[in-house]
């Protein structure tokens, strides 16, 4: 009769414990997902593959912006003559390391 009356007064502790247990495990937020993992879009396309696209196609087209800055620098020296530089000509320095420097950002991700 004492090993029932242990049996019973275990199960009646265990049950809070484990219902507590539960509980808890309830309210923890889900795990996100690792962002290493490649995600698909609704499409069915590779997340990844997606953004390395886009990510290519805008340093493209920021090289392009760049080639055309620099140009556009390097005529703007040549008519400035030889000591005279206009405050344009130094604002598009500061353009061109500016895309610069977005282009070496894109090529690093």
């Amino acid at each position: 009769m004492g090993f029932t009356r242990r049996n019973a007064l275990v199960s009646l502790l265990a049950s809070p414990l484990a219902a507590a247990a539960q509980e808890q495990e309830d309210r923890r937020p889900p795990i996100p997902p690792d962002p290493r993992e490649d995600q698909k879009l609704p499409n069915g396309k590779s997340r990844n593959d997606a953004i390395a696209k886009k990510q290519h196609e805008d340093a493209l087209k920021d090289a392009d912006d760049l080639i055309a800055a620099a140009r556009d620098l390097k005529e703007a020296l040549e008519r400035a003559g030889n000591y005279v530089v206009d405050v344009s000509t130094v604002k598009k320095t500061e353009d061109i390391e500016k895309l610069a420097r977005r282009i070496r950002g894109r090529l690093k991700n």
